[in-house]
């Protein structure tokens, strides 16, 4: 079968298309014809060697995939040949076929694409486990959500109108703030032409925000903290800019408020069977048209390099999908 591979750290154009041997099925596990494979941000820094997470040698990028199950292990009772399914994976998503242990595939209704399946798992998962397991939200809140036209940002915007929240999108361009108050958003934020905290400021009324959502890190991590309402909860997802901010602790103590970190990986580890519920649902609200999982554009296998440029420029809103 055809896979990516990357043998050293590298960057995206010394990524190699070659052939590798087709997986087996064990015990317990299941093979995956792999009809998409959708990239995130992380793929781009794992390659390089800079994410906490380093596969050994040779892997492939991509950590979710969709597709068709071809064969089943010794023990699968639950899946078989022909199911339509998706599942994090980690890593090796960018190939023709994956084996992968049948308690980390969840079976997609009939009339939600591969496409839109295979970029469901991560940023919806972390998403919903934040939003609702980590944010203690109560309807009529406000979210303030950074880097909001990203695939995370997506997720946010549209589970957060989900949960009952008023949607504040922040995000670098009026492009991408039009389609992130197309999903979701209630309100808008310019942070290139506007200070942050002034404006979540103005957009609250002087109360601040509630729920920061803040999966980009860098120098709106403090300006949004500062912007956060009494007894606020700042949940930090990530850090896209590649800076991992150094928060100054009085703001908690002033405003009350909580600094919640969201490792959706760890705990989909601790409490599998809460996450293979979150899955199932955000599989069904997708398919009813409540998710819109956006993908921005999609690639043959061949042009990977190309794909994860268009993540490394920003350029994606939604997300990246790759055809094997």
């Amino acid at each position: 079968m055809k896979a990516i591979l990357c043998s050293q750290y590298c960057g995206p154009d010394d990524l190699v298309l070659t052939e590798v041997p087709d997986p087996v099925a064990g015990p317990g596990e299941a093979v995956i014809a792999i009809k998409a494979a959708a990239l995130n941000f992380f793929d781009l820094l794992m390659i390089q060697g800079k994410y906490q997470i380093k596969p050994p040698f040779p892997f492939s990028p991509s950590a979710e995939v969709a597709g068709v199950i071809e064969s089943v292990g010794a023990g699968v009772t639950d899946l078989k040949v022909g199911d339509r399914v998706m599942a994090s994976c980690g890593h090796n998503g960018a190939r023709e076929k994956i084996a992968l242990p049948a308690s980390a595939i969840i079976k997609i209704p009939d009339n939600l694409d591969f496409d839109r399946a295979a970029g469901i798992t991560i940023i919806y998962g972390t998403t919903l486990h934040a939003l609702e397991d980590r944010a203690s939200p109560k309807p009529g809140e406000t979210l303030a959500v950074l880097g909001a036209a990203g695939g995370t940002g997506l997720a946010a915007c549209e589970i957060g109108k989900l949960l009952g929240l008023k949607v504040i999108a922040c995000a670098s361009s009026d492009e991408k703030l039009a389609f992130a108050k197309a999903h979701g958003a209630e309100l808008t934020l310019n942070y290139s032409k506007e200070d942050l905290k002034d404006g979540l400021k103005k957009l609250t009324g002087g109360k601040g925000v509630d729920i920061v959502y803040d999966p980009v890190g860098g120098s709106y991590s403090e300006a949004a903290l500062r912007a956060i309402a009494w007894e606020g909860r700042f949940l930090v997802i990530g850090f896209a800019s590649g800076e991992i901010p150094k928060m100054p602790l009085n703001l908690a103590l002033l405003k009350g408020c909580d600094i919640r970190g969201v490792f959706w990986g760890a705990w989909t580890k601790i409490d599998p069977a809460k996450n293979r519920a979150n899955l199932e649902r955000l599989a069904q609200w997708t398919a009813e048209g409540k998710l819109s999982s956006h993908v921005d554009r999609t690639f043959p296998l061949a042009q990977t390099a190309d794909a994860l440029k268009v993540l490394a420029g920003r350029q994606a809103m939604g997300k990246v999908i790759l055809h094997p």
